[in-house]
């Protein structure tokens, strides 16, 4: 929600009140205290704070353990248009082309846990960055697997890369399934199975939260949110990893 609908929901719902921890008496904050709070938050970096004690928490619970990451980016669209104060698009957003399609904004990179698809490591930077370059700052130190899609392949031949001690793997682009063998082509769908757990990060981050554009101008404050949003949707994917293991060992 926007600021100004932050306080009017506040106002207006008492289920919002009790989640926020305020009481039918406290004073709801205005849409000024609000934007205040949230410029606090970038200033001092406490989304990266709260990221990281989110993590440790996750740790302790076990569940930020394999070995292995999964890397991905995806496109967050900003407003391309020039019809605005300055007469001039977000000069730290920038187009860059998927397919056949265009897209002008940011991009956010992610890795995560292979085996849980924990969201550990978020970077944020103009669309035009390829997701190769970054294949590397999303891997933790002790990783051994790191794993892509598609638009990965050529990682293991990077400067940054290290592949005397980590496997990197990355899929085959579509199009040149048809030349490979029916047991390449079954490989290749148990890697997608295993590589679709990033795309469910994504899922909550841009479906489940809204978060298809980008909501201010510039990097720095949107990268503030999306590490925020990573936080809150690390909740829900461990929360779930563990109601699966639970079903499973019942």
């Amino acid at each position: 929600l926007s600021d100004p609908m932050c306080e009017e929901t506040l106002h207006d719902s008492f289920a919002c009140r009790r989640f926020v921890g305020l009481t039918m008496d406290s004073k709801c904050p205005d849409e000024t205290t609000i934007l205040r709070f949230r410029h606090l938050l970038e200033k001092n970096d406490l989304d990266k704070q709260v990221f990281d004690l989110f993590k440790q928490q996750l740790t302790a619970r076990g569940l930020l353990f394999s070995k292995g990451t999964i890397v991905d980016g995806s496109f967050i669209e900003a407003p391309s248009s020039t019809k605005n104060a300055d007469k001039k698009r977000d000069p730290e957003m920038h187009s860059a082309k998927k397919g056949s399609n265009w897209h002008f904004g940011m991009k956010m990179h992610i890795g995560v846990d292979k085996a849980t698809g924990i969201i550990h490591t978020v970077i944020t930077t103009p669309a035009n960055v390829h997701d190769v370059t970054k294949a590397d700052e999303l891997r933790r130190p002790d990783d051994w697997e790191v794993i892509g899609d598609s638009g990965y392949l050529g990682m293991e031949k990077r400067e940054s890369a290290d592949p005397e001690r980590v496997t990197y793997t990355a899929a085959k682009r579509y199009g040149r399934r048809e030349k490979l063998s029916a047991e390449r082509v079954a490989d290749e769908k148990v890697l997608s199975s295993i590589r679709c757990k990033v795309e469910h990060a994504f899922h909550r981050i841009k479906v489940q939260f809204g978060y298809r554009k980008v909501r201010y101008r510039g990097l720095a404050q949107n990268t503030a949110r999306l590490t925020m949003l990573a936080s809150i949707a690390n909740m829900f994917i461990g929360n779930c990893f563990e109601n699966r293991t639970k079903v499973s060992f019942v």
